[in-house]
């Protein structure tokens, strides 16, 4: 898949002021600064502002949606983790965002991302839980792969898939990208395009 177009459509604060629900939609979720918006910049062709690259990790506090090739809508959803928010505010993160992978009826596909620098984290391994426990679909996208050596890498991709075996009998899909490099772009994408294909 060529992305020719991507487009910036709009920003929600709730499921009820989501756009209407008239393409596929793929969207990205992962603690804060696991790098969501490079990856996002990175499949957009590295168009730089389409989705806002911060240092300060919990930037994305909505969610927002790009149209892509105008067939199909990527979804950069706030991520969770964030480190310098108020409880109640992240309560009510938590509590749309959750409206949204549960009630979203033009949801294809939950992009989780997990940082593959490190060895697996709890608030990980249960949000992926949540997601096989509500039956909400999903594959797993291991970043910054090119900050670590590619076996390092594949250790801590196993230790977090052998954590989830322990309570989930099929595995999701793995990828492994880098915003950088470029990494897994075109896997990523062909996974999208298929998925589109067979939904239309």
């Amino acid at each position: 898949m060529n992305i020719q177009s991507a487009t910036f459509t709009t920003s929600a604060s709730s499921l009820s002021t989501c756009p209407e629900p008239d393409f596929p939609e793929f969207a990205f979720i992962g603690r804060s600064n696991v790098g969501k918006s490079s990856l996002i910049n990175a499949l957009a062709n590295q168009r730089k502002n389409i989705a806002e690259v911060s240092k300060r990790p919990g930037r994305t506090q909505l969610i927002n949606f790009f149209q892509m090739n105008k067939k199909w809508n990527l979804v950069d959803l706030p991520g969770y983790g964030y480190a310098k928010v108020s409880g109640k505010k992240k309560e009510k993160f938590n509590e749309f965002v959750s409206d949204y992978l549960l009630n979203r009826e033009s949801l294809a596909c939950v992009f989780c991302l997990i940082d593959s620098r490190h060895t697996p984290q709890q608030i990980d391994l249960e949000f992926t839980r949540w997601l096989l426990d509500s039956g909400i679909p999903f594959v797993l996208v291991f970043t910054k792969a090119d900050k670590m050596k590619p076996g390092a890498v594949q250790r801590h991709m196993d230790a977090f898939l052998e954590e989830m075996s322990e309570w989930c009998t099929g595995l999701p899909r793995t990828f492994v990208t880098s915003a950088n490099s470029q990494l897994g772009r075109k896997d990523l994408l062909n996974f999208i395009h298929q998925a589109v294909t067979s939904i239309q």
